[in-house]
């Protein structure tokens, strides 16, 4: 029940997470006219950032070293974000896909990967380790 509760807590965040990565995209590519791949890689930092600190907190409760757990989660974007900033050019440009339709594609690809990748990786050995607010001395 307690990995559930977890799940459904990562999700709600990384719906959060991706409207804020949506509503950032437009704004920069719709209102601003950025290039589009700068558009998205904005985007994604925006909503990374909002993701991490909410799921560190209140998903996976861990007391780990942020800076440590914050250069994991780099690590993975590291790869992650030129995997998918080429993805979604292929779309777009390739395949003639929707803009939002892409990025909807690739939000998926991260929303799963990144779960496994937190929960047994960033996490896994700190999970529920943070001391509730109301027990701090």
């Amino acid at each position: 029940m307690k990995e559930l509760i977890r799940v459904v807590k990562f999700t709600f965040f990384s719906i959060s997470a991706g409207l804020i990565e949506i509503g950032a995209f437009a704004l920069l590519n719709e209102l601003m006219h950025l290039p589009y791949w700068l558009s998205y890689l904005a985007a994604l930092v925006l909503s990374v950032v909002w993701n991490f600190t909410l799921n560190r907190r209140y998903t996976f409760k861990s007391a780990a070293n942020v800076p440590v757990a914050m250069l994991k989660v780099a690590a993975f974007y590291a790869v992650f974000t030129p995997l998918s900033t080429a993805l979604e050019h292929w779309y777009t440009a390739g395949l003639g896909w929707n803009e939002y339709a892409a990025t909807a594609v690739n939000m998926l690809l991260n929303f799963a990967t990144e779960f496994l990748y937190q929960r047994f990786f960033v996490f896994g050995q700190s999970i529920d380790t943070q001391e509730s607010a109301g027990t701090r001395h």
